[in-house]
């Protein structure tokens, strides 16, 4: 997937080749009646900036006749009952879900992406987004918390669902997450959101749940994208039901964990929200746990 802004921050490889320059031209202006224009970025399969140029982040464009607004409304409809805060103690989620968290390397003809994933398995099941892994050349290379690295196989992926499984070859004792019940999640439940933004690997955030069921499927319609090499695409968005929150997500979280207070993995994180020229704005999605897991026993059973 293509890589839809420059992003101040690079890995050192980074370095070696300018960053790529913006390459979503602006809608043209309104004729008649004024447009709404909400952005859907996959939090993303690149890091920085892919070296090479062309990357993976996902971008959807809604329009249509409602006037201009900064709400969230223009994404879906969303459903759940506020609950009060419960004190979530973030120091020790993030302690004990570090170590089920893993950065993701990917290696494509553009260059290299970066996002995130969460250990299923001690034997180094791993699950994450499949926009992360699209077009991956070979294996890929994911990362520990504590440093330790592996080569892993892309057991299979579904596009729509956006979800996929690799395998860590030849790994054991790995520490793998423990999953809630996303059905149970309630507005306003604090969350905590752990993957590499930027490549930053290990970066913990916090925030709520600011609504559940939203329906991004809405947000699907297909956009002419233009490349910073003259190449034009269209691709559907994602289709999934997905918990909303303010815990801040960037490129680079995209495959990582939404968690509740007990340190149980209640989402994927998988898209933002950007209005403006890109990077967290307080509005995240992720794919709810138990629809995830469903997509992954298929994959797996084949």
């Amino acid at each position: 997937m293509d890589e839809n802004r420059q992003n101040p921050l690079f890995t050192p490889q980074q370095h070696e080749q300018p960053a790529a320059t913006p390459f979503y031209p602006a809608p043209p202006a309104p004729s008649r009646k004024p447009k709404r224009l909400a952005v859907l970025v996959s939090a993303a399969a690149v890091a920085a900036a892919l070296v090479g140029g062309v990357g993976g982040a996902t971008l959807v464009g809604l329009t249509d006749d409602a006037p201009a607004s900064t709400t969230t409304s223009a994404v879906g409809t969303a459903t759940g009952q506020t609950v009060s805060n419960s004190g979530a103690d973030v120091s020790s989620v993030a302690q004990q879900v570090l170590p089920s968290v893993v950065q993701v390397n990917v290696t494509t003809r553009e260059g290299e992406a970066i996002g995130s994933g969460v250990v299923l398995s001690s034997d180094g099941r791993i699950l994450t987004n499949a926009h992360v892994v699209e077009g991956a050349s070979g294996d890929v290379t994911i990362t520990l918390s504590d440093g330790r690295k592996y080569q892993a196989t892309v057991l299979g992926s579904d596009s729509k669902a956006d979800i996929a499984v690799l395998q860590a070859k030849n790994a054991s004792g790995l520490t793998a997450a423990k999953l809630g019940d996303s059905s149970q999640v309630q507005v306003g439940s604090e969350v905590v959101a752990i993957g590499s933004p930027a490549g930053l690997q290990n970066t913990v955030t916090s925030g709520i749940v600011s609504a559940v069921g939203r329906e991004l499927s809405d947000v699907g319609q297909q956009e002419q994208r233009q490349s910073p090499v003259g190449r034009t695409s269209a691709q559907q968005g994602p289709s999934y039901t997905a918990i909303q929150t303010d815990a801040s997500i960037n490129q680079g979280n995209s495959g990582g964990p939404l968690v509740n207070a007990n340190g149980e993995v209640i989402g994927i994180n998988s898209s933002i929200y950007s209005p403006s020229s890109g990077g967290s704005v307080g509005i995240g999605f992720a794919i709810p746990i138990n629809d995830a897991v469903k997509i992954v026993e298929g994959i797996e059973q084949g």
